[in-house]
C-alpha cells in the first residue's frame, strides 16, 4: 500500500535527541527549543516565535492574547480543522462561519465585512494547502474594524504572500508540526507574534501562568503565578527531532514541490478534459507542496476513486468536513449568509499521496492509477 502519508525523517534526529539527553535539559526551553524559535524569527522574518506543543495551543494563545471573551465573535472558514473553533469555544466565545472561494478553498474575502457585528473581535484565515488567503483584503477589513488577525497556517511553513512568510501577516499565526506536516515534531507547533510588546504576556501564557520565563533568564530572583495559562511548552526532545528537520526544511520543501509538479503533468490530461479539477496558485503567491488534492464532479465519484485506488494499493483521501455541519459547529457556532461553496466543494475533493523522498514509481503509480479510473490513455 502507498501510504498517503509518511512522517519526515532527515537523519540527524536521532542525533540531536541524544545530544538533549545527555545535557539533562528535556523539559523544554533548552537549547534546541531556543535554536528553533531563532530559525522561525530568522527564516520566516517574524518578531517572535514560541514553540508550543500543537498548532491547536499555539490557537488557543493568539486567542487568549487577543483578548478573546465570552460571547465574542470570531470569523473564519468552515472548511477547517475542529482546532481553528476550538480555541474560540474554549474562551466562550462563537465562531463564526462564512463561506469559502472553490478556487483555493480559502476563506471568501469578499464575504467577511458582512459578518462582522458588534461582538466581532477578530478574523482567523485559514491558509488551506499552503496557499495563502487574500491578505491584503484581510487586513484592510481589520484594520477599519479594529480587528485581530490570528492566521492559521497549520500547513502553510514556507508559504508566502507577495513575499511576506504565511503567518507573519496578521497580529499571530499559528503553525503546526503535527506528523503529517512537511516539517514535523511528532506533535507541536509555534506562535508567531508580530508586535514585540506581546512577548512578555504569551511567555507567561505558554508557562502556565508564570513568570518562570523571566526567572530561567535570570531576570527575576523568583518566579511566581501572575496570570491565567497552561501548559504549552513542549519537551526538549521534540525541539530536538524539529531542529534536524528546520536545518533541512528547504529540501524538504522542494522535494514535496517536485512531487507536486510531478502530479500536476502526469494528470494534466484531466484536468484539460474537464474530468477533474486541479488547485490554484494565485500568482501573488507560493507554496509549500503541502498538499496535491482532485476536484471529482461529485461525492460519489470520489467515494468510487477512493475506491478505486485503495484496491490497487494507494490510500488517498478526503478531507474537512465543514464544521457548521457538525453536532459542536451547530451547538457553538453559527454559519453566516449562504454555504454556496463550503459543502458541495468538500464532497469533492480528495487528497493523492505526497511526503517527503515519496518514490517516483510511487509518484507514477499513483498518476497511472487514477488516470485508469478516467479512462486515460495509461501506459
Amino acid at each position: 500500500m502507498i501510504p498517503f502519508n509518511v512522517p519526515p525523517f532527515v537523519g540527524n534526529e536521532l542525533d540531536y535527541i541524544q545530544d538533549a539527553i545527555r545535557d539533562r535539559k528535556i523539559c523544554g526551553d533548552g537549547k534546541y527549543t531556543k535554536k528553533c524559535n531563532e530559525w522561525l524569527e530568522c527564516n520566516l522574518k517574524t518578531s517572535k516565535a514560541l514553540l508550543t506543543t500543537s498548532c491547536t495551543h499555539a490557537t488557543e494563545m493568539a486567542v487568549i492574547l487577543s483578548g478573546i471573551q465570552p460571547e465574542d465573535e470570531v470569523i473564519m472558514p468552515s472548511f477547517t480543522f475542529v482546532s481553528t473553533a476550538d480555541a474560540v469555544v474554549l474562551r466562550g466565545a462563537r465562531p463564526v462561519f462564512v463561506d469559502i472561494r472553490p478556487d483555493t478553498m480559502n476563506i471568501d474575502e469578499s464575504l467577511i465585512e458582512d459578518a462582522i457585528t458588534e461582538k466581532t473581535k477578530a478574523i482567523i484565515p485559514v491558509h488551506y494547502a499552503g496557499v495563502s488567503c487574500e491578505m491584503d483584503t484581510i487586513m484592510d477589513i481589520a484594520k477599519r474594524y479594529n480587528l485581530k488577525v490570528i492566521e492559521d497556517a497549520a500547513q502553510a511553513i514556507g508559504s508566502t504572500y507577495k513575499g511576506k512568510a504565511c503567518g507573519t501577516i496578521g497580529d499571530y499565526g499559528c503553525l503546526s508540526f503535527h506528523e503529517t506536516k512537511n516539517i514535523s515534531m511528532g506533535e507541536g507547533g509555534a506562535l508567531l507574534i508580530h508586535d514585540v510588546n506581546n512577548l512578555e504576556r504569551a511567555e507567561i501564557v505558554r508557562e502556565k501562568g508564570t513568570n518562570r520565563s523571566k526567572f530561567y533568564r535570570g531576570e527575576i530572583d523568583k518566579y511566581t503565578w501572575i496570570d491565567a495559562g497552561s501548559s504549552y511548552l513542549p519537551s526538549e526532545l521534540n525541539a530536538a527531532y524539529l531542529w534536524a528537520q528546520l536545518e533541512n526544511a528547504n529540501e524538504i520543501n522542494e522535494n514535496r514541490i517536485k512531487t507536486w509538479k510531478k502530479y500536476w503533468e502526469g494528470l494534466r490530461k484531466l484536468k484539460e478534459s474537464g474530468k477533474v479539477e486541479f488547485p490554484l496558485i494565485p500568482e501573488e503567491c507560493t507554496h509549500n507542496g503541502h498538499m496535491f488534492y482532485l476536484k471529482c464532479k461529485s461525492l460519489e465519484e470520489r467515494t468510487a476513486l477512493i475506491s478505486y485506488l485503495k484496491s490497487h494499493g494507494i490510500l488517498a483521501v478526503f478531507h474537512y468536513v465543514p464544521l457548521h455541519s457538525s453536532p459542536a459547529g451547530s451547538k457553538y457556532g453559527r454559519f453566516y449568509g449562504e454555504d454556496h461553496y463550503t459543502t458541495i466543494e468538500s464532497k469533492r475533493l480528495i487528497r493523492l499521496p505526497l511526503y517527503y523522498k515519496m518514490q517516483e514509481e510511487n509518484i507514477e503509480k499513483v498518476i497511472q492509477a487514477v488516470k485508469a479510473f478516467y479512462g486515460i490513455d495509461v501506459l
